[in-house]
């Protein structure tokens, strides 16, 4: 008799125990609740570390306006990120314009923003007391990032060319590494962008110069791959003019050499498809 009332009184229990968890649910503080998580990969022009820096607090900020989780990543050197992006393993990436034409299709991503009134420009430094000029580069050895780094290497290449400048290719892996190589005397000269030159530690910068600055082009995109959903894309870029006033998120601003982010879509990099690369 007594099992039969408390086997009664449990299923009552039971019963009701789901309506309980549906009112938690409604009832409990949206940051209780699991956000979704996101991988963002960023292009490893600098060090981990450096990049880490510059972006985790934005990518905190921005999180938390979209109500997701965005997790930094990035990749040893610029070949081992561009395999992972091909093969869709970020969720959201910050890409080199030629990255983007490459992916917009397959694996698939979608252009949510890029950097606030900029353009890229691939620029060759120099050390600060060398006397020579885009001439005097003729059979010397000059240093790249990577061979798909879009301005850095691609377009600066190009316009040597273009120049009838003969020169000797070194790809060091980063940004970094072709400043630190010049900066030793390793090469003659190397190329990068203006943000990451200007980015650099002042210690550094200040034995370098710019020789030459390339046409600009529109800058890295910020892409969503096609494995996420609509209406989480929709509110990372939602957020977006939110972010731009955020207190918080001026400092990597700073940091980034940026004035903020802008609303981006594919046909913005039209003008890096017409040049029609091929690598």
């Amino acid at each position: 008799m007594v099992s039969n009332i408390y086997r009664h009184k449990m299923c009552r229990v039971l019963s009701v125990f789901p309506i309980v968890i549906c009112l938690l649910v409604l009832i409990l503080p949206p940051k209780l609740m699991a956000k979704p998580q996101l991988i963002f990969g960023v292009v490893p022009q600098q060090s981990a570390a450096k990049l880490a820096e510059q972006w985790q607090p934005l990518l905190d900020r921005w999180g938390e306006l979209a109500g997701v989780e965005l997790k930094f990543a990035t990749a040893r050197d610029i070949p081992t990120f561009e395999k992972r992006l091909a093969a869709g393993e970020y969720d959201v990436a910050y890409m080199n314009p030629y990255h983007f034409t490459l992916v917009n299709q397959t694996p698939g991503y979608t252009a949510i923003a890029h950097a606030k009134d900029k353009k890229i420009t691939g620029i060759l430094v120099t050390k600060a007391d060398w006397k020579g000029d885009l001439q005097d580069l003729q059979q010397q050895t000059i240093a790249f990032p990577a061979p798909r780094a879009f301005a850095a290497s691609i377009i600066n290449q190009s316009e040597l060319t273009q120049k009838g400048i003969v020169f000797d290719t070194k790809y060091v892996g980063s940004h970094d590494s072709v400043y630190l190589g010049v900066a030793k005397g390793l090469y003659q000269a190397g190329g990068g962008v203006s943000r990451t030159f200007h980015s650099l530690d002042e210690s550094v910068r200040n034995q370098l110069k710019i020789l030459y600055k390339t046409a600009p082009y529109t800058p890295h995109a910020i892409a969503v791959s096609h494995s996420v959903v609509t209406e989480t894309r929709e509110a990372l870029q939602n957020s977006i003019e939110t972010l731009n006033r955020d207190a918080k998120a001026q400092g990597s601003f700073h940091l980034l050499n940026i004035k903020g982010l802008q609303h981006a879509e594919d046909k913005d990099w039209n003008d890096v498809v017409q040049l029609g690369i091929s690598l």
